[in-house]
């Protein structure tokens, strides 16, 4: 045993070691990308015109000026950043959406990772950690110059989790990194102001917890990680076939013990409007509309296995009622659950230098907002502070000057127009005026945050490295919610069949007890829809239950569909609700075309596909009012519409259209590296 330890031991210290120490220098240039997730091309130039961004300004005048950057056919975050990374379309690297569906049973899954289970032994002893992978194809471009001596540091680029082996680099992942509960951002909610009713999770992946309060003290609970092994044996007894009376109550009995929960104990001082938190081994004061530190959370799956995660508390109101959030539960980097670095010791590197940073993906409280469980000072606050650990890891990682090729992407930009998009489009159902009057610059501060941030880094570096400013693509209102599964079974592309089932939630997607199309009649459906405005043919010898052959008939409800679709308006306006449509075999090339949907609709600005119909919902009703403070988007919209921002410090190709899958072989001929004949981009310089 003794050997073992000191075994460990040395590993470690050389894992450390290797961590903090850098290949030797191979290349005299350097070069630096900067990425902002939906940063807008019409607002970059607004407000450059207007004086507003003078970092972006001074940078765009060494030379190269500001392009539209056109983004991917299915202008989203996954699929534009996976394309990035790769300089290929998306039918060489296999990321059309955020969800895929199993072919078999049509149900939808997060579309960017498989995941393998931790084994264990009697049901007790662990013999392998979770395995995940990335469903992801292509070779980045970081992988490809490092690989030629190009010492790399990548930081939370989106489409970077599990993280990938990077020679002679280091890789902090981003965007799908989960939560705690494997989810995109479990929040809880704790308030008197619930009723029973109330109760449990939320559409978009809240969990919401009723205070009773006896005397000053309510005894609460938090619901952290699934028990893998109790998870495991409700698998298994799910699996049965019948299920018997003892059966159902034994999977009533392991539901009750699926997850993880820690206690929580809360004092309320009602006349100093605060309360005293109990939980984990954690107490802590809280005033009214106070914020806490990161606290650490340890999950107990048995004696020998713990997982460890660490979360903030603000105390929303303490006066008439009692209202406590508490954010998602992050992965604690330096004892993450699984590798969430490469090398797996850089993310305790870096939580040793910094101290604690957000882990998740999805850093800032956009489910949370739309639930209307915070307001906007809060979202924008906790924003401001999302913003700022993404941005402290990228300048940390620029003063080791330890790199040839430093990409860091910062998401925040994407979260605020996502969320107050409404408060700067009149003509919005959300629009609030007194809410504009308050927070009507939201994503205007956010820009200019990032101006900021870009003059921090222009002072860091030499002047002669060039900088390029990236985003993956645009943004619209989002005005009108579609239906898009709906108007299939008006249209005669989907039958349905019995009640109309409930709403369903993220819950349903990430816990696995979800049921999905269970008002489909698949033997009269020759379409569906998933995702965000991906059409799927159901084909015969491809779906479990496919009616469509393969071929002419394929291609004949293909062709009958996408007319079909550019003659969609709106019931109440008669506005064209569908500017374009793209057949797959048209737009994609690659080994993995065959997994793309047929169809991918391109939707005018003002309508995307509704929330309902990305899980292949279809609810009553062809077209109606987003009510939600999500009211800014990308997703669905036609891609020619939706471009992305480059920003160069040095000349770009004249005349030369730029695409996000041109930043690849850019940097790779930058490098004086061969480009490899399987990438669709060019060099822009």
């Amino acid at each position: 045993m003794k050997r073992i330890l000191v075994g460990l031991l040395v590993v470690g210290v050389a894992a450390a070691v290797a961590c903090r120490s850098s290949p030797p220098e191979k290349f005299r240039q350097k070069l630096v990308i900067l990425g902002f997730d939906g940063m807008d091309p019409r607002l970059v130039q607004r407000w450059m015109d207007e004086g507003r961004l003078p970092n972006f300004k001074k940078l765009a005048a060494r030379g190269g000026g500001v392009h539209p950057l056109e983004t991917t056919h299915s202008p989203e975050s996954p699929t534009a950043w996976a394309s990035f990374a790769t300089g290929v379309n998306a039918g060489k690297h296999n990321i059309y959406d955020f969800l895929v569906r199993d072919t078999n049973t049509y149900l939808p899954d997060l579309g960017m990772v498989t995941r393998e289970p931790p084994r264990f032994i009697f049901n007790y002893i662990p013999i392998s950690r979770p395995k995940i992978t990335s469903i992801r194809g292509g070779t980045s471009f970081w992988v490809t110059a490092g690989r030629s001596g190009v010492r790399s540091s990548v930081l939370t680029v989106p489409v970077t989790y599990p993280p990938e082996e990077v020679p002679n680099g280091e890789l902090l992942s981003g965007l799908p990194l989960p939560d705690i509960r494997a989810t995109m951002g479990t929040f809880y909610y704790f308030g008197t102001d619930l009723s029973r009713y109330e109760e449990g999770n939320t559409e978009f992946g809240g969990i919401l917890k009723r205070l009773v309060f006896e005397g000053d003290v309510a005894q609460t609970e938090l619901v952290g990680p699934p028990n893998p092994i109790v998870r495991k044996q409700l698998r298994e007894a799910r699996a049965k076939s019948p299920l018997g009376e003892l059966d159902k109550m034994k999977i009533a009995e392991l539901e009750a013990r699926e997850d993880i929960r820690l206690p929580i104990t809360i004092h309320w001082n009602r006349a100093g409007k605060s309360a005293t938190i109990d939980i984990a081994d954690t107490s802590l004061r809280l005033a009214e509309h106070e914020w806490s530190k990161w606290i650490n959370l340890d999950f107990s799956i048995n004696l020998l296995v713990r997982v460890h995660g660490m979360a903030q508390l603000y105390l929303i109101g303490a006066g008439q009622e009692l209202q406590l959030y508490v954010s998602p539960v992050n992965w604690k980097p330096d004892k993450p659950p699984a590798p969430m670095s490469s090398p797996p010791s850089f993310s305790a590197d870096l939580y040793e230098r910094l101290g604690p940073y957000r882990t998740l993906g999805w850093a800032e409280a956009t489910w949370p907002l739309n639930e209307d469980r915070i307001d906007e000072k809060t979202f924008m606050d906790d924003l401001y502070r999302a913003f700022d650990d993404r941005a402290q890891v990228i300048l940390q990682r620029i003063d080791t000057r330890q790199w040839d090729l430093l990409v860091g992407v910062i998401e925040s930009t994407d979260r605020v127009q996502h969320m107050m998009w409404r408060l700067i489009d009149p003509t919005h159902p959300m629009y609030d005026k007194a809410l504009a009057a308050k927070f009507g610059d939201a994503i205007e501060r956010v820009y200019r945050k990032c101006d900021d941030f870009v003059g921090e880094v222009i002072a860091r570096v030499d002047p002669s490295t060039p900088i390029l400013i990236v985003s993956d693509h645009g943004f619209h209102s989002f005005r009108q919610s579609v239906n898009l599964n709906t108007w299939l079974v008006q249209e005669g592309f989907m039958a349905i069949q019995g009640q109309q089932p409930g709403e369903k939630t993220l819950q349903d997607l990430f816990g696995g007890g979800g049921t999905f199309w269970e008002n489909v009649d698949w033997t009269r459906t020759k379409a569906y829809a998933m995702g965000l405005g991906q059409v799927y043919i159901n084909l015969k010898g491809r779906e479990g239950r496919g009616i469509v052959s393969s071929g002419a008939e394929s291609k004949q409800v293909q062709d009958d569909l996408a007319a079909r679709l550019l003659t969609m308006t709106d019931p109440t306006t008669g506005a064209r609700i569908v500017d374009a449509v793209y057949k797959a075999d048209d737009v994609y090339s690659g080994e993995f075309v065959k997994n793309a949907a047929e169809l991918q609709v391109g939707m005018a600005d003002g309508y995307r596909v509704s929330w309902q119909s990305t899980l292949g919902g279809s609810p009553p009703g062809l077209v109606y009012a987003n009510k939600k403070k999500w009211s800014g988007d990308h997703g669905s919209f036609d891609y020619k519409s939706t471009p992305g921002t480059l920003i160069s410090s040095v000349p770009v190709a004249a005349g030369s259209a730029t695409s996000i899958i041109d930043i690849a072989p850019t940097v790779l001929k930058y490098f004086g590296l061969p480009i490899p004949s399987d990438i669709d981009g060019k060099p822009l310089f």
